[in-house]
This record gives structure tokens, sequence and C-alpha cells, in this order.
């Protein structure tokens, strides 16, 4: 294979994220609805009987399946799931920036604004919502706590084959975990995470 050919099979892929078949991908949706005159953030209480994450606060979403056309599909379609509307009551959708998590997985925000519906959530899923309205976040900083993750090579790991050996300096990856608090709620980890994201660009 001569040197144009091989970049020619090159330049006919779109790149991606390498690896990105090896991670979990979700969509979520930031749900705005209107009460009493004023936008709400809306967010729901996971399920008790969830085996992931049981009682903590999230926003709807879930996994992206091979038959969602995109990522803004699956975050709608959850959306209807979980909380008991029909795709129609979403009249608008934007997306936001797409985060890595190092617990592999991918994850597609979107931030959309709810009509004024009922509200049916999936009694299997939510164990209940609940909404804050905008302007609180827009006056509120979140708390920044960081996380370091260490490393641990396995017990067959070739040291032997590397400079350093078992003495070589891994570098440490760190991460920051956000809080807000709400009345009794502490919402945090990647459902803050994204929360402060969205309160950025819009409070530009």
């Amino acid at each position: 294979m001569n040197v144009k050919a091989l970049l020619d099979k090159i330049n006919k892929r779109t790149p991606t994220i390498l690896g990105i078949d090896q991670f979990s991908q979700f969509a979520i949706l930031v749900p705005l609805i209107e009460k009493e005159g004023e936008l709400h953030v809306l967010f729901e209480v996971r399920s008790a009987d969830l085996r992931r994450q049981p009682g903590e606060i999230c926003f709807p979403g879930g996994r992206v399946e091979k038959d969602d056309p995109d990522e803004a599909y699956t975050a709608v379609r959850e959306t209807t799931e979980e909380l008991g509307i029909d795709a129609s009551a979403i009249i608008a959708t934007a997306p936001l920036d797409y985060m890595v998590s190092p617990f592999g997985t991918v994850i597609h925000p979107f931030v959309g604004i709810i009509n004024d519906v009922p509200l049916k959530p999936n009694a299997s899923e939510v164990g209940e919502i609940f909404t804050v309205p905008l302007s609180y976040f827009k006056e509120q900083k979140p708390d920044i706590h960081n996380v370091t993750f260490k490393v641990e090579p396995g017990k067959d790991f070739p040291f032997h084959h590397i400079i350093g050996g078992e003495d070589y300096e891994w570098q440490a990856r760190h991460m920051e975990e956000y809080f807000y608090y709400y009345e009794d709620r502490v919402i945090w980890g990647l459902t803050a995470r994204i929360l402060a994201h969205f309160l950025e660009l819009t409070n530009n």
C-alpha cells in the first residue's frame, strides 16, 4: 500500500474518541418548566428500588440504544418514559457539551423545555420529582471538592518492561465534584456538573 492510498483510507473515516466502542453512551435532558411565571429546573429522585444509585438526585436520561437515531432522540425518549409524558410535550431541545467520565461512560446532555402538562413519573424508576427556580441557581455558586484516583496496576503487570519498574511515577487523575444545596436536597456528581455547565452557558 502506497502512502497516498494509506492516507485516503484514513480520510474516508470520521474521527471519533479512541476506544469509544468500550464506553457506554448515555443521553440526559435538563428539563425546564414554567411554574408560577418563572422558569424552574426539574429533578428526579431515583427510586429506592433501583440497583444503581438508589435515592440519588438526577436528570431524566438513559442508555443510547442501537435503534435510537441520535442522542437527542434518546434524551427525549427516556424523559417521556420516566415522566409519563408524550414527546410532543417537549417543545424545544438544545445540546450541551458531552462528557467523557472516568467511569467508562460518555454522557450526551441536552436542555429542553417541557410544556405545561401533567407529569406521571414512572414509579419503578422515579421515587419523586421536584423543581428548583432557575434564578436560585444563578445566585448560588457550587461547592467544589477534589477527588483523586489512585493507579493500581494488576498483579501480572509487566513492570520489568517499563523504565522505573515498580517505582514508575504514575500520573494522578484528579476530578472535581460539584455540590449544590437546595432546602434539604443535595445535588452532586455528574448531575451537578452538567447543571453548572448549563448555568455557565446561560450566564454569559
